[in-house]
């Protein structure tokens, strides 16, 4: 079942609520009811919040009591499983976790719900977070709506795929190296991964190698990232990198005072692309300069010097394999699945090539210093293919052969370097998928990349689309 409810924005939803157009147990029940309907196909939900439409009667009561309302009053929104949520199953999508309850919610999602949102379900991920496909032993595979034999992506594919098919209007993923900007791409939605530091990590997991983990807002439109990053943002006094306390504006429908200087780039320094995705940034900068942005080709010496995927991979398995192995600690090997054993098989890099690795870090760091002191911002794609089939290991991508983790050569550098990105679609793919872009800023650059990318989405001829299913 599918209501007009369904594909709504969360702010056009908070607007209709506070206008008592439409009552939150209404949104909340057309959100149930495709649930029920849709996630047996696309298994995106795994827990449902057992309160979701009693909060919504409480929601509703107070608009008629005309108290003051959040930003998200009465709002659902679904959160990535392995953030914590207070009462609700957080189960990390591994059996080793199985019925685990906190006792109290994440920052992330506290700030949620002080601004009015309600909680509706948990969803979809990887054993641990760990891969770029949300499959597991505990909870199973999720698909994507677009196409149920491909994936929604990982390692927030179930927030992804839960939006894309109208059973969530807004939701929580986290990303490591690709995980609410990849799964967006593969599904036709919007999120964001913002500076590192700028949302608390506090009550996720893992935290390790926390200076490379975010947690981010996934929705359907521009203003939707840009309303939840304002209500997530800022230091919470539990995690020591969310120390800002610089005060976020969005930017959105503003004239910027002088005129935006952007470029565009695919590579050298990501790896091969799929032609389809190229011309799709390229399109993405040409409706920009159509209406009047400075906009021109680039290139970053720093990326095409050293490869930043091989860089985030001497360093994160020297800081993730020790949180693993103390969560398994005890175990049998039959509750773990595939990605964990891999990542537990690795070899530890040496302490040299350690070294070596933060050097190159901070070259990448400077590297992106050196541009963004010359522009405002920086379009690229998101992932190099569209969404692929699922269980797929190697793929053939401009007459390269590369394995599965090439998919993060675009969107790692941001965790290295921290810097904050923007996915959103501009494109659909010869077989119908969709295709993003992404919009990469300066150091709390959010406000300039969110405007950046409403002056796309307003030209867009894809907005509003959404899957058949």
């Amino acid at each position: 079942m599918t209501s007009e409810l369904n594909y709504l924005d969360a702010t056009k939803l908070a607007e209709l609520i506070r206008t008592k157009e439409v009552s939150p147990v209404e949104i909340m029940q057309a959100h149930l009811d495709r649930i029920e309907a849709t996630n047996p196909h696309v298994n995106a939900i795994v827990t449902v919040a057992a309160g979701a439409l009693d909060a919504a009667k409480a929601a509703e009561a107070a608009v008629l009591a005309g108290g003051e309302l959040g930003a998200l009053h009465g709002v659902p929104f679904t959160v990535k499983d392995s953030i914590d949520t207070g009462g609700v199953l957080t189960q990390r999508g591994s059996p080793i976790f199985k019925g685990r309850l906190p006792d109290e919610d994440a920052t992330s999602v506290a700030r949620m719900k002080k601004a009015g949102g309600i909680l509706l379900a948990k969803t979809n991920l990887p054993e641990f977070s760990y891969w770029i496909e949300s499959d597991n032993l505990l909870s199973g595979r999720s698909n994507n709506p677009w196409d149920l034999d491909r994936t929604p992506g990982g390692s927030s594919g179930g927030e992804s795929a839960a939006i894309a098919a109208g059973m969530s209007p807004i939701g929580l993923g986290t990303d490591l190296a690709i995980s609410v900007r990849g799964p967006a791409a593969q599904t036709g939605i919007t999120s964001m991964k913002a500076t590192h530091g700028r949302v608390p990590m506090t009550g996720i997991w893992p935290r390790a190698p926390r200076r490379f983990w975010h947690v981010g807002p996934m929705a359907r439109s521009v203003r939707d990232i840009a309303l939840a990053f304002s209500q997530l943002a800022g230091p919470d006094g539990k995690d020591a990198f969310a120390s800002s306390t610089t005060l976020f504006d969005a930017g959105l429908g503003q004239q910027p005072s002088r005129q935006l200087r952007v470029g565009w780039m695919v590579g050298p320094g990501f790896g091969p692309v799929d032609p389809e995705v190229a011309a799709t940034v390229k399109s993405a900068a040409a409706a920009l300069s159509d209406i009047g942005v400075f906009v021109e080709q680039v290139g970053i010496p720093a990326l095409e010097r050293d490869f930043a995927l091989d860089v985030f991979n001497r360093l994160h398995v020297m800081e993730m394999k020790p949180a693993f192995e103390e969560a398994i600690a005890g175990r049998g090997d039959d509750e773990l699945y595939k990605m964990a054993k891999t990542m537990l098989a690795l070899p530890d890099t040496s302490m040299k090539d350690y070294i070596d690795a933060e050097q190159v870090a901070e070259r990448l760091r400077d590297g992106y210093a050196d541009y963004f002191s010359r522009y405002d911002a920086l379009i690229t794609h998101v992932l190099p293919i569209p969404a692929h089939k699922h269980g797929v290991e190697a793929f053939v991508i401009d007459g390269q052969t590369v394995d599965a983790t090439y998919l993060q050569g675009a969107t790692v550098p941001l965790n290295i370097t921290g810097l904050p990105g923007v996915s959103m679609r501009f494109g659909t793919s010869s077989e119908g998928m969709p295709i993003n872009v992404q919009i990469v800023g300066a150091w709390q650059a959010e406000s300039t990349i969110l405007h950046v990318a409403s002056l796309l989405e307003s030209v867009s001829s894809v907005r509003g689309l959404h899957p058949n299913l």
